[in-house]
């Protein structure tokens, strides 16, 4: 027997009303383009929960590289971008890829290396010390992968008059990978390497490495947030997105970066305001 128009109708209907949900669930997320920093640190698995149970919205994580992030906002493969190299986030808003960039937290850069110090870095002036490694010529380890971190240690080997770029320091090695995997191959090398502070915080496998260098105002490492602007890709998620956006910056955001501690030991400073 054929089913009839009517019985084939209420099929249909009941398959709309049991797969619409299902749609509209897989709808509410959002793509979150960071840095390896806030995903290794354990940052995202302390912040995203609270904020999906508060707007029912799912963050979905990208981390790569500072860079690579920017470079995916460009191309409107993400929602919202929040990464830490302030002059390329400031491009990114004048370039016209997003409208504003809010600063969110903070943190800082320590230089690490073999607890032996064979270049007689440690110290508080961090550009002194990136002299002496270069001239001492141990392991050191380069992220070589345009994140945030990547353009700071560039940055304070142009200020200690040295250019990779152009004569690599003896022992400077690229792994082109996370703060993570190359905290790693410093560890099993005994180099030395430029981290952020809340990543070598979380990172157990630290061998014989410490903190050499730490304090010096050059050391500073700000992040900031930038819902990618929608007029350039209307395909981004502007509502959900710009609430992400709103949450990091507002009073209990802020808060949750602010509880986020290893070991008594805070890893991100809110300063939102």
């Amino acid at each position: 027997m054929k089913p009839s128009r009517r019985s084939l109708a209420a099929v249909f209907v009941l398959a709309g009303a049991l797969f619409a949900p299902a749609a509209q669930a897989q709808d509410k997320f959002i793509v979150v383009a960071s840095t390896t920093s806030t995903e290794q640190s354990g940052l995202f698995k302390h912040l995203l929960p609270a904020f999906s149970r508060d707007s029912g919205i799912e963050v979905r994580v990208v981390a790569v590289g500072t860079g690579q992030a920017l470079d995916i906002g460009r191309r409107g493969d993400a929602d919202v971008v929040f990464v830490h190299d302030t002059a390329a986030e400031e491009k990114f808003v004048a370039e016209g890829w997003s409208e504003k960039r809010h600063p969110v937290m903070y943190n800082d850069f320590v230089l690490v290396g073999p607890k032996s110090d064979p270049a007689k870095a440690r110290g508080g002036d961090i550009v002194a010390a990136m002299g002496k490694v270069a001239a001492a010529g141990p392991p050191f380890v380069s992220r070589g992968d345009r994140s945030g971190t990547h353009s700071a240690e560039l940055r304070l080997w142009k200020q200690a008059g040295i250019d990779p770029a152009a004569a690599k320091p003896a022992g400077y090695r690229e792994c082109g990978c996370g703060m993570g995997p190359a905290l790693n191959i410093a560890s099993s090398v005994n180099g030395y390497l430029l981290s952020d502070r809340g990543t070598w915080l979380a990172f157990k496998n630290r061998g014989d490495l410490a903190i050499l260098v730490e304090g010096d105002k050059k050391l500073f490492n700000q992040y900031g947030v930038m819902l990618v602007n929608p007029a350039r890709h209307p395909q981004v998620k502007k509502e959900p997105g710009q609430r992400f956006v709103d949450w990091l910056v507002s009073r209990e955001g802020q808060a949750a970066i602010a509880a986020f501690q290893i070991e008594g030991q805070p890893l991100f400073f809110p300063n939102a305001s």
